[in-house]
């Protein structure tokens, strides 16, 4: 009977997981391992461009790719995990309940949007968290030229002014002006409780995000939060009201919430804390990775953020460490010292960086011609090739040079 790898997730750590644990299983010239991800779609799906248009066209298949490798899909949803009894249960594609037994689990079910608990938001906010909400958004914003012309119909407000805010506020005025018309009257205000435009991004990148929203029109209210969502708009916590038909929150992600339920500490955003080999600390077992994983890139400090950087070194990290233990063969520790931003501005451009203090080394144009490569090549899964797809999974590939 063949040892069972279970890779919960198809996303970048999920799928990156179970190629370099079939490559590893490959190089040890074993047939007695079995690979299977669950998840609802056999596709990867490439949320770091949900800010984008034509979010329908956003995702990547995988079921050659799993084939060819002799990964084994099972389309459903993880419901439990059962630490002590090895199991997972989960509704298939049919929705009847099922469990898979395992030897070893890798945990890759990835993060969502923190719940909000601000009136109004589950009701009236779009967001840019899922492909599904990504699409309603942009069915939304080109409905909005049927309407009849008013501040409210022109105006959106982004709430939330991180890497996701930020990308969104200034991909809009392009969007926008497209579905009105080139002259159209059009406000993007971005709402931030920080003090000053991108200070959680640094210096000198801040610097790059204030010249593109003053040259595209992005507004910010600075110091404020959203007090309350309705349809006609926002009201901030120092009583301004935005009269508004579209707002789109952006503010926070957090863990899946299967990290529940494995013992383990976690961190405030709920990732499981991991070893050097990314297993879960106290687990013998279970393997957590990608936005999950609560892991040091390097000895000074830094930890994964939860980007699809992180999630694709941790991925073929945590593939190679739980098929190493199961084969019994030498592990791979995670490290990942070298990090890079590259921070898409709309019409503006983009702004790349190197370092933990995101040292600026692009902008503009040179900038978005490097986002535009990541976006649409280094990110996106290996072709459907037995031989390359085996060794793109190998975790000693740095993902930026």
């Amino acid at each position: 009977m063949k040892q069972q790898i279970l890779v919960i997730g198809a996303g970048f750590g999920g799928m990156w997981s179970a190629l370099s644990a079939a490559r590893l299983v490959d190089l040890q010239g074993r047939a007695d391992v079995e690979i299977s991800v669950l998840a609802p779609q056999a596709e990867l799906r490439v949320r770091p461009r949900f800010y984008e248009p034509n979010a329908h066209q956003l995702a990547a298949p995988l079921h050659e790719l799993f084939e060819v490798v002799g990964v084994h899909f099972i389309k459903g949803a993880a419901e439990t995990i059962d630490v002590a009894a090895k199991t997972v249960g989960y509704s298939d594609a049919a929705g009847i309940h099922q469990v898979f037994h395992y030897d070893k689990l890798v945990l890759a079910s990835g993060s969502g949007l923190a719940q909000s608990g601000t009136p109004g938001v589950a009701q009236h906010a779009f967001d840019v968290d899922r492909i599904e909400a990504a699409i309603r958004l942009e069915a939304h914003l080109k409905s909005l030229k049927d309407l009849p012309h008013s501040q409210a119909r022109n105006t959106v407000v982004v709430a939330g002014g991180g890497f996701t805010g930020i990308e969104t506020a200034t991909e809009l005025p392009g969007r926008l002006r497209e579905i009105f018309a080139e002259g159209a009257d059009i406000k993007v205000i971005v709402i931030d409780r920080g003090l000053k435009i991108g200070a959680s991004m640094g210096e000198e990148i801040s610097k790059s995000i204030v010249e593109a929203s003053e040259e595209l029109g992005v507004e910010w209210r600075l110091g404020v939060s959203v007090q309350s969502v309705d349809a006609g708009g926002v009201t901030l916590s120092d009583g301004q009201r935005i009269e508004a038909n579209t707002v789109i929150w952006t503010t926070g992600v957090r863990a899946s919430s299967l990290t529940e339920q494995i013992p383990g500490e976690r961190d405030k955003q709920g990732r499981l804390h991991v070893d050097a080999h990314l297993k879960v600390i106290g687990q013998d077992d279970i393997f957590a990775t990608g936005d999950v994983a609560y892991a040091a890139t390097d000895s000074l400090g830094n930890y994964a953020l939860m980007t699809c950087q992180h999630a694709i070194s941790l991925g073929r990290h945590a593939g190679n460490n739980v098929a190493a233990q199961l084969l019994g063969v030498d592990p791979t520790p995670y490290s990942q010292p070298k990090y890079v931003t590259c921070l898409d501005l709309g019409a503006w451009g983009a702004v790349y960086t190197e370092g933990w203090d995101r040292q600026v080394k692009l902008v503009r144009q040179e900038g978005k011609t490097l986002k535009t490569q990541i976006n649409t090549q280094w990110i996106y899964p290996p072709a459907a090739d037995r031989e390359s797809a085996l060794a793109a999974a190998d975790p000693m590939i740095p993902v930026v040079a």
